[in-house]
């Protein structure tokens, strides 16, 4: 009897594993990156800034190589393929293109035009320029948010931080001892933070719109910043590089609401000025490849640090992609592949989608 028992417990175990669908984490389908092909440039390019309102519109920006100097370059993703934008104001001029922001349903990007500073505007009706009230020697970075736009450079004078609301510009002063501003960001027009050489090494200033303020973070001794990801929550992350006894390594800062919390990821000296916050809430950003024929990317989620591999290219030498953003459920990078005899010219790849 117990036999008889011991044969049926089997048999309704058997067909329930048959019939009853069930998905092991090993038979899971892992998302791999994927190449999107890009009209060619006029190489050696360089890629400045990439940036996605979703799925199916994201925007990158760079210059390329002309016989009469740089050239700038635009490329919009539709959600199927890239094109090349030229009809944007000065798109055959010297010059090149810098960081992209979507402000409202218009999309905005700097526009260094032969030496001149001015803020590409697309909406429905099209291209438009908004220029800046003065040449700067240099423009070292620009973001805008509905309500606000900031480009921060140097003249003859020294720093300038410039102030756009829409109907016109003002310059604001920051905090003595400024000595040069690194970068810019902004949550809202009421919340933009910089980072800053300062006359006692680097400092993250904080704005609300009207002033600058020292922010007081509690940056690693001996470090510098290269990105703030200031995110809708209130959560602020914070990547640079410390030197340690000669050694760079890259470290991390996150402020949660109450404090701020620094981590030292596996990731040597990688720069963090492309990292972005992926649709899975982890950080993404490429880092060097051990592996010439292919681009490499690390992902971040707290304390642990995992690696994956962009596609095979045949012939490539080195494969680099230079700014990563999210679209949507995926992930786009665009960047340069050098091709062995040849120069380097554009690349993407997608994670997902």
């Amino acid at each position: 009897m117990n036999g008889l028992r011991t044969v049926l417990v089997c048999l309704v175990i058997a067909c329930a594993t048959l019939v009853s669908p069930s998905v092991s984490p090993a038979a899971a389908v892992t998302p791999s990156w994927s190449a999107l092909p890009v009209p060619a440039a006029a190489p050696p390019v360089t890629v400045s800034d990439l940036a996605a309102r979703g799925p199916n519109e994201a925007w990158a920006t760079g210059f390329e190589q002309d016989a009469d100097g740089l050239r700038p370059m635009l490329y919009r993703w539709d959600g199927t393929a890239w094109s090349r934008d030229t009809t944007f104001p000065g798109a055959g001029e010297p010059g090149r293109l810098g960081t992209v922001r979507f402000v409202g349903t218009e999309v905005w990007i700097f526009h260094n035009r032969a030496g001149e500073g001015e803020i590409l505007r697309r909406s429905a009706r099209g291209w438009s320029a908004v220029p800046l009230p003065q040449t700067l020697w240099t423009y070292q970075d620009f973001t805008a948010v509905p309500g606000a736009a900031w480009v921060v450079g140097e003249d003859g004078t020294g720093l300038k931080v410039l102030r756009y609301d829409g109907s016109g510009w003002t310059t604001q002063p920051t905090p003595d001892g400024v000595l040069f501003l690194m970068g810019i960001t902004a949550r809202t027009a009421t919340d933009v933070w910089a980072w800053a050489d300062t006359s006692t090494g680097t400092t993250l200033l904080r704005g609300d719109g009207t002033a600058w303020r020292d922010a007081k973070v509690p940056l690693p001794p001996n470090s510098n910043v290269h990105t703030i990801l200031p995110e809708p929550s209130g959560r602020v992350t914070i990547g640079g590089s410390q030197l340690t006894d000669g050694v760079a390594r890259t470290y991390l800062m996150t402020w949660n609401g109450h404090a701020w919390r620094t981590t030292y990821p596996p990731l040597g000296d990688t720069s963090t000025e492309a990292m972005v916050r992926g649709p899975d809430g982890a950080l993404w950003l490429p880092v060097r490849s051990d592996r010439a024929f292919q681009s490499k990317y690390a992902r971040v989620n707290g304390p642990r640090t995992t690696f994956s591999y962009g596609p095979e290219r045949t012939g490539a030498i080195d494969v680099k992609p230079r700014a990563v953003t999210k679209a949507g459920s995926s992930l786009l990078s665009f960047g340069t592949v050098e091709i062995y005899g040849s120069k380097p010219n554009l690349m993407s790849e997608r994670l997902g989608g």
